[in-house]
């Protein structure tokens, strides 16, 4: 910040006070609601201690974090700002001449820089978390979870090669995927690029190494064949052990720097990716939503106190924070549903409360 001001990086200095008072409140609101909730899942079901639970909550706790962040730099830059007007400084500095443009443009970039730390670093940590969250939480349910995933499909595949895997089981152990109970249909691609259907293996488990399945007490019978048993039998997989526990999980829980190669695979395997894509778009546009709050913090809180209104204002800037919240889920559903592109799912919302902050902004400094 050495480029500013005494004046912007004070107003900076404050507005950063109050987005991490705002994060420090959300985060105590968030352990305690997932503390709770873990408790009467884990706790009543399974012999777990409350460190157990606890250890939990802080692997959960970060990905819950990052979806509110966008509200933290909204209360807290309503917050900061809402205290410089009622301390009068707003007033001083109008008086001195200084256009609010003068703090709250830098603001504004430094929530974006904000937000490209928040996608390029908090997110794969948060994704990391949230993966080791769920193994241990379905480590602890083991025979408890009555909604635990059984069934396993994965298909993978390249130009000429499709192979479709069924399991009725999977683990994780050591970083290393194993599925039980596996069955594997190969098909290849003729000159037309269709799909003819080739072989299938049987076998009661396929362990993932580094660049193929080794498949133990195999079945294996091509079309119009009789069935050939072996002890052990490896299939080239283009998956490694993380990308293969992707597609289990859902895109929120794909780390940014994963996601093209998700989409890659995704959609060499056949698949549609529309939900990695639009979770792409919608961290890229990220920086740019952290901006459009700070801005909309600022033109609902800029009101001179002494001109009353202020308290309804800063209510009416907290009920945009949530509507914009709603539209930006509603625009992600029906992008899924491919009613509307994904890119403008992403980043519509994002620009109208840009676009609404601005014009506020504008008719409360220029009139």
């Amino acid at each position: 910040m050495t480029g500013f001001g005494r004046l912007e990086r004070y107003v900076m200095a404050r507005m950063m006070g109050g987005v991490g008072a705002a994060l420090a409140v959300i985060s105590a609101v968030i352990l305690l609601i997932q503390f709770v909730e873990l408790s009467s899942q884990v706790g009543t079901r399974a012999d777990v201690g409350a460190s157990s639970i606890f250890g939990l909550t802080l692997l959960r706790a970060p990905a819950l974090i990052q979806i509110l962040l966008p509200f933290c730099f909204l209360f807290g830059g309503m917050g900061a700002f809402v205290g410089l007007n009622r301390k009068s400084e707003l007033v001083a500095m109008r008086a001195a001449g200084v256009s609010a443009w003068r703090f709250i443009l830098p603001s504004a970039g430094l929530a974006a820089a904000l937000g490209v730390l928040a996608v390029g670093l908090l997110n794969p940590v948060s994704a990391s978390l949230n993966a080791r969250f769920e193994a241990e939480r379905a480590r602890l349910m083991e025979n408890y979870l009555g909604d635990r995933p059984q069934d396993v499909w994965i298909r993978q595949g390249d130009d000429r090669t499709q192979i479709v895997m069924h399991a009725r089981d999977r683990e994780t152990r050591a970083g290393t995927v194993i599925l039980r109970g596996v069955s594997v249909f190969i098909y290849e691609k003729d000159e037309r690029g269709a799909p003819e259907f080739r072989r299938r293996l049987e076998a009661t488990e396929a362990r993932l190494m580094p660049g193929f399945w080794r498949l133990s007490n195999v079945a294996e019978a091509g079309a119009g064949q009789s069935s050939i048993r072996s002890e052990s039998l490896s299939i080239r997989s283009t998956l490694d052990a993380e990308a293969a526990m992707e597609r289990f999980a859902s895109p929120e829980a794909i780390a940014f720097w994963r996601l093209p190669a998700a989409i890659r695979l995704t959609e060499q395997a056949g698949f549609s990716a529309a939900g990695y894509r639009l979770r792409l778009q919608q961290l890229l546009a990220t920086p740019l939503l952290y901006a459009a709050m700070s801005i909309l913090a600022a033109a609902f809180s800029l009101r001179l106190a002494r001109l009353g209104g202020l308290a309804g204002l800063a209510g009416a800037g907290v009920a945009l924070g949530f509507i914009m919240f709603f539209f930006n889920q509603f625009a992600g559903a029906l992008a899924k549903a491919d009613i509307i592109p994904l890119a403008a799912a992403a980043w519509a919302p994002v620009l109208v409360a840009l676009l609404a902050g601005l014009s506020l902004l504008c008719y409360t400094e220029d009139g």
